[in-house]
């Protein structure tokens, strides 16, 4: 029997002894012991929970704060695309407390560099397709203009005007609303198929056999085709050149939409690209000044430089590139 002091948990830490109750409930777990694993930008938190015999994750998602129920029809609907998204191996609906099946901690970031994308890539490829064509989207929220319009409204609000304290002009918001239109309107063009929202290599995990398992995906939509598919070409940890980036597009799109012209594939891949990196660099300024959160406007920089690679693509944007240099707002 393991020493129950391993869990240590906080002073006061009422959620961490009830999943310790729920655990005890459990007779496959009852002895196991809790070790914290790294959390991510929400309210929920991870513990790996270690037994005699096995080992699995314990999620602990606060009621008040986070709702389980996207993440197991989620779940669900990856799994039954043959995406390896975690078991549930036992759940609390209650308290807000999920047993998973441990997918280990061997993120795909810590594996993917310039030398092993060609190995990495084809299968990446693999779990994109199940995502587009296989997985059962038919029950998800659609990726609508007022969710769209709201992730890039954070780009304004907590990147200009809180991080940098600018005030737009009219004309100024002439130029973003033009921005926005067109960006939302490419997006509802393509295919609407299931996106995660937030396939990058930080909720990719490598598995034994070369496998590749799926997390952070309960707030996952029905929307445009290439999301998912820009997710992972515009990621946090590393950036590719513009050639390996076409390339890739070109790939992808054979796989995916071969009916559509390369031109047009690249041009949507580019404007959502766009619109989930300014997204991006709203949501890391908002963590920072809203929710406390450090580390994150220490990765501006690399998005924000997405950006003015992308924008002198298209003479559309001329206007908003010009914007950016006149509020010198670079981070």
């Amino acid at each position: 029997m393991h020493d129950s002091s391993a869990i240590s948990p906080a002073i006061g830490d009422l959620r961490l002894e009830g999943a310790r109750a729920w655990l005890e409930s459990l007779p496959a777990w009852a002895d196991a012991h809790l070790e914290p694993i790294a959390g991510d930008a929400s309210f929920r938190r991870y513990f790996r929970v270690v037994g005699d015999r096995d080992q699995a994750v314990l999620m602990d998602a606060p009621p008040d704060r986070e709702d389980t129920a996207p993440f197991l029809q989620v779940d669900a609907i990856l799994r039954d695309a043959g995406v390896h998204a975690p078991a549930v191996l036992a759940t609390d609906i209650d308290d807000g407390f999920l047993l998973l099946e441990d997918l280990g901690d061997r993120l795909l970031r810590e594996e993917l560099d310039h030398n092993s994308a060609a190995d990495w890539f084809p299968r990446l490829f693999t779990v994109l397709r199940s995502l587009a064509l296989e997985a059962d989207c038919g029950s998800l929220p659609f990726y609508d203009r007022h969710r769209l319009l709201e992730e890039l409204e954070l780009f304004p609000r907590w990147y200009l005007e809180r991080h940098h304290a600018l005030t737009l002009s009219c004309e100024d918001w002439d130029i973003w609303e033009d921005l926005c239109t067109r960006l939302i309107a490419q997006a509802h063009a393509q295919p609407q198929v299931f996106v995660h929202r937030d396939f990058h290599s930080s909720n990719l995990l490598a598995l034994p056999g070369g496998d590749i398992g799926v997390i952070d995906f309960q707030d996952a939509v029905r929307g445009p085709l290439c999301y998912d598919f820009v997710s992972l070409l515009w990621d946090r940890y590393i950036a590719w050149p513009r050639q390996r980036l076409e390339d890739w597009m070109e790939a992808f799109r054979q796989q995916v939409a071969d009916d559509t012209e390369p031109a047009e594939w690249r041009r949507w891949c580019d404007w959502m690209g766009l619109q989930r990196n300014l997204k991006v660099v709203g949501i890391f300024a908002r963590l920072h000044y809203r929710d406390g959160k450090d580390g994150y406007l220490e990765m501006i920089p690399r998005f924000w430089q997405y950006l003015l690679d992308v924008l002198p693509h298209y003479p559309e944007f001329e206007g908003f590139a010009r914007l950016l240099d006149r509020l010198q707002c670079a981070p």
